[in-house]
């Protein structure tokens, strides 16, 4: 099985436990993303969805990945105006995301005590914390090589 397929099937098992609706246009996005090499944007997904779906529009596309970014299956590079798969939608975590520059390869990290530290020293300093993305840019060891 492929690393999408098992990430669709978890995403599946994830949202019935939840009790939310993984309806098909949100799997569709969720699998494009999920097959894609690095970062789609919105206007990516937009446009192969189009030739499936006549009738999406951005609005279509920007609800699914809204749903898939609460679900904690998906994640927006913020840097990049892009969205990945999360490789472990199964628990709720913070993560940092390694991307390569030439290739566009993202891997995630999950780098706790890197969280904990900021959270903490946010805090100290009276900072109330509502979104944290962590982003390196730079060249992977497979285009460094």
């Amino acid at each position: 099985m492929s690393d999408a397929s098992s990430l669709i099937l978890q995403a599946e098992q994830q949202c019935q436990q939840r009790g939310v609706r993984f309806t098909p246009i949100r799997r569709r996005v969720l699998e494009m993303i999920a097959s894609a090499d690095g970062g789609l944007k919105a206007y990516d997904l937009l446009d192969e969805l189009a030739v499936e779906h006549a009738s999406a529009r951005p609005p279509t596309v920007y609800r699914a990945l809204d749903f898939l970014i609460e679900q904690g299956l998906v994640h927006r590079i913020e840097s990049l105006n892009a969205y990945v798969a999360c490789p472990c939608p199964e628990h709720a975590h913070c993560f940092q995301l390694l991307i390569c520059r030439l290739c566009g390869r993202v891997e995630e990290l999950h780098l706790d005590d890197v969280n904990t530290q900021l959270a903490s020293r946010a805090r100290s300093l009276g900072f109330r914390v509502e979104r944290q993305t962590i982003e390196l840019l730079g060249t992977c060891e497979e285009c460094a090589s």
